[in-house]
C-alpha cells in the first residue's frame, strides 16, 4: 500500500512537471512566432509592436533575444522599439546607467529608420531616466525636443498622443522639482486631457498623483489626499502593485502631516511588505523613510532609527539624492528629539549640502537653529559647571549673573533669528526678481524668433536685395543689442521701450511681407524720457496681436500702439489690432499643447507686480473684444495702466 502511494505521488509529480514544461515550451514557441512575424512583415507601426511585444517587457532574456534577432536582420524599427523596452526594464530595476545606454541606442535606430514615433518615444524615455536621477536640465531638454517633434506629426496615432502626454507630464514633474506648482499643474491637466481621450488609466493614475503632490506642497492636504486616493483607484483597476505602493506611501505621508500616526503606521507597514517584492527600488526608500518619520513622531526611537537607516542604505545604493537628503533630514529630527544636538547638526548639514547640489536654494534657517541650540547647550553645561565650583558665592550675585547671562543669550538668539528671517526674505525676493528677468530674456531671445528673423534676412540676400538685407540686418543687430542691454537693467524709459518695440515690429513684419501697418501714437503732453517702466514689458502683447490676432487674417493688418495720460498719476498704453478676435484665435489654439501666450502674459503680470510693489497704486491689464456694426469680431484691444509714483 505504501509503495502504491509513493508510485501514485511520483506519477502526479511527473505529470505536473511535464505540464509546466509543455506550457513553457508552448509559450516560448508563441513568443518566437510573434517576434518573427513582425520581422517577416517588416512592420513599422508602433501600435503593432506594442500589441505583440509589450507583454514581454518584464522578461529581459526574451527582450535580448529579440534585439539580437532584429539586429542580425537589420530591422531598424523593431530594434528601436525593443531597445526602448529594455531601457524601461533597466529603469524599473534601478539600473539607470544601462537604461540610458539602451534608450540612446533606440534613439540612433529610430533616426536611421526615419521613424518619428519611435524617435519621440526614445527622447521621452531618456527624459524620464534623467528626471529619475535628478538631472533636471538634461531631462527638460529631451522632453521639450520630444514634444516639439511630436507636434510636427499630422496624423497622430494613439501612441503619438500618449507620447505628447508623457512629455507634458514629465515637464510638469520638472516644474514640481523647481517649486513652480501652478505651471506644473497646467502641464498635468493638459496631459490628463489626452490620457482621457485615449482611455489610458495608467496615465490618469500618474497625473492624479502628481497633481496631489503639487497640492501637498502648497499645504492643501485634503485636496492632495483626494487626488492620491483617485490615483490609487485607477492603479487598483489596472492591478499595478507599483502604483499601489506609490499611492499608499504618499497617503501615509499625508496621515503623518495630519497627525494620524496610527493610521499611517498601519498603512505604511502593509505597503512595506508589498514594496519589498518589487524590482523597482526607487519608491521603496520612500516607504522606509516615512515609516521612520512616523515612529519619530511616536517617540519610538529604535524603530525610527532602524527604518530611517534602511531607507538611507537603499537611497545610497541607487544614488537617489533627494531621498538621501530626506533621510538625513529625518535622522536630524530624530537626533534633535533625543537631544543629541551635535549629531542632529551633522545630519542636517549633510542634508543641506546635498539639497544645495540638487537645487541650490535650501533654507538656512533650520541649520542655524541647530547651531544656536548646540552652542546654547554647551554654554549651559559650562554655566552648570561654574555654578558647582562656586557654591559659596552669594546667592544674590549668582542669581543676578544668571539672569543677565540668560537675558543676553535670549536677546542674542532673537537678534540672530530676526536677522536670518530678514536675510531669507531678501534672498527670496532677489531670487524671484532674477528668475523673472531670466524668463523675460529667454522669452525675448526665443530661438525660433532669432532663427526666423535671420532666415527672412537671408531671403533678401538670396534675392540679391542688398539694401533691404543690410537695412534689416542693422535693425536686427540693434534689436538684439537693446534686448541684451535691457536684460541688465530693471527699468527703462518709455521712449527707449517704444523704440525697441518699433525695431521688434520691423523685424517681425518681414515675415508678413511687410504687410503689417504698425503705428505709435503718443500724447503731446507726455515726456517719454521721464516715465520708467520694466524693460521689454510690451513685447508679449505685440507678439499676441501678431501671432494670435493677425497671422490668420486676410486683408489689411493693422496694429496701433497709443500712449495717453487718462488720469492723474497713471500712464495708459493701449495696443489695438484688427485681427480675428480672441474667440477665433482660441479655437485655433485649442489643438496646440504649448501655449506661449499664457506664459508670456503671466510673466509680464508678475514683473509688473514686482515693479509696482512699492507704488501708491497698482497696475491693471484688461482686454476688450472689438466688434463691427454687425457685431462680428473686428479685433482686440489690450489696455495697460501703469502708475507713475
Amino acid at each position: 500500500m505504501c509503495n502504491l502511494h509513493k508510485n501514485a505521488m511520483l506519477f502526479i509529480l511527473t505529470l505536473f512537471i511535464s505540464t509546466i514544461s509543455f506550457s513553457q515550451t508552448t509559450n516560448d514557441s508563441i513568443f518566437v512566432e510573434e517576434a518573427n512575424a513582425l520581422l517577416k512583415a517588416k512592420m513599422t507601426e508602433f501600435s503593432k509592436f506594442d500589441e505583440k511585444l509589450k507583454k514581454y517587457e518584464v522578461d529581459s532574456l526574451k527582450l535580448q533575444y529579440i534585439i539580437n534577432l532584429y539586429k542580425e536582420n537589420n530591422y531598424l524599427h523593431g530594434e528601436s522599439y525593443v531597445m526602448n523596452a529594455m531601457g524601461v526594464y533597466c529603469r524599473n530595476t534601478s539600473q539607470y546607467d544601462k537604461a540610458v545606454l539602451y534608450h540612446k541606442k533606440a534613439l540612433e535606430k529610430a533616426k536611421e529608420a526615419s521613424d518619428k514615433e519611435l524617435h519621440v518615444n526614445a527622447l521621452n524615455m531618456l527624459g524620464v531616466v534623467y528626471r529619475r536621477t535628478e538631472d533636471i536640465r538634461t531631462a527638460l531638454d529631451y522632453h521639450q525636443e520630444a514634444l516639439a517633434l511630436a507636434e510636427t506629426i499630422e496624423q497622430r496615432t494613439v501612441s503619438v498622443k500618449k507620447s505628447i502626454a508623457i512629455s507634458l507630464n514629465s515637464m510638469g514633474n520638472i516644474y514640481l522639482a523647481l517649486d513652480q506648482y501652478d505651471l506644473a499643474v497646467q502641464r498635468f491637466k493638459k496631459s490628463m486631457e489626452i490620457e482621457k481621450s485615449v482611455d489610458n488609466k495608467l496615465g490618469l493614475a500618474i497625473n492624479y498623483h502628481n497633481i496631489g503632490y503639487a497640492k501637498e506642497a502648497t499645504n492643501d492636504l485634503e485636496g492632495a489626499l483626494a487626488d492620491y486616493k483617485e490615483s490609487l483607484r485607477y492603479n487598483n483597476e489596472i492591478n499595478s502593485d507599483l502604483g499601489r505602493v506609490i499611492c499608499n506611501y504618499t497617503i501615509g505621508r499625508i496621515y503623518i502631516k495630519q497627525k494620524k500616526y496610527q493610521k499611517a503606521v498601519a498603512l505604511l507597514t502593509t505597503t512595506l511588505e508589498m514594496g519589498k517584492g518589487l524590482r523597482d527600488k526607487f519608491h521603496l526608500s520612500g516607504v522606509y523613510l516615512n515609516l521612520g518619520l512616523v515612529h519619530v513622531e511616536l517617540n519610538n526611537y529604535k524603530l525610527a532609527d532602524k527604518y530611517l537607516k534602511e531607507g538611507l542604505i537603499i537611497s545610497k545604493q541607487f544614488n537617489l539624492r533627494s531621498a538621501i537628503a530626506e533621510a538625513y533630514e529625518y535622522l536630524s529630527k530624530l537626533a534633535k528629539k533625543q537631544k543629541q544636538f551635535e549629531k542632529a547638526l551633522e545630519y542636517q548639514k549633510q542634508s543641506y549640502e546635498l539639497n544645495k547640489e540638487i537645487r541650490n536654494d535650501k533654507n538656512f534657517k533650520y541649520v542655524n537653529d541647530l547651531i544656536a541650540q548646540y552652542d546654547n547647550e554647551k554654554y549651559n553645561l559650562q554655566i552648570e559647571s561654574l555654578e558647582k565650583e562656586n557654591e559659596n558665592v552669594k546667592l544674590t550675585l549668582k542669581r543676578n549673573k544668571s539672569i543677565w547671562i540668560t537675558s543676553s543669550i535670549v536677546l542674542a538668539f532673537l537678534a540672530i533669528m530676526i536677522y536670518i528671517l530678514y536675510r531669507q526674505r531678501l534672498l527670496n525676493n532677489e531670487k524671484k526678481i532674477l528668475t523673472l528677468e531670466q524668463d523675460m530674456l529667454r522669452s525675448q531671445m526665443n530661438p525660433h524668433f532669432v532663427f526666423n528673423s535671420l532666415n527672412s534676412i537671408k531671403q533678401y540676400i538670396i534675392a540679391n536685395e542688398q539694401k533691404n538685407a543690410v537695412h534689416y540686418l542693422n535693425k536686427f543687430a540693434k534689436l538684439i543689442r537693446k534686448i541684451l542691454d535691457a536684460s541688465r537693467v530693471k527699468v527703462v524709459s518709455l521712449g527707449d521701450e517704444l523704440e525697441t518695440m518699433d525695431l521688434y515690429m520691423s523685424i517681425e513684419n518681414i515675415r508678413f511681407s511687410n504687410g503689417i501697418n504698425f503705428e505709435i501714437m503718443v500724447d503731446n503732453n507726455i515726456n517719454l524720457d521721464q516715465i520708467k517702466i520694466p524693460s521689454l514689458v510690451l513685447q508679449p502683447f505685440l507678439e499676441n496681436a501678431l501671432w494670435h490676432g493677425l497671422s490668420s487674417k486676410k486683408g489689411d493688418k493693422n496694429i496701433k500702439l497709443s500712449v495717453e495720460s487718462t488720469k492723474k498719476d497713471f500712464i495708459t498704453i493701449s495696443i489695438t489690432d484688427n485681427g480675428i478676435g480672441r474667440e477665433a484665435a482660441q479655437k485655433i489654439a485649442n489643438d496646440k499643447f504649448v501655449k506661449r501666450k499664457s506664459i508670456g502674459i503671466a510673466l509680464t503680470k508678475s514683473r509688473l507686480s514686482n515693479f509696482v510693489k512699492d507704488f501708491k497704486n497698482n497696475f491693471s491689464v484688461y482686454f476688450v473684444d472689438l466688434k463691427d456694426e454687425n457685431e462680428n469680431p473686428s479685433g482686440t484691444e489690450v489696455v495697460l495702466s501703469i502708475p507713475l509714483r
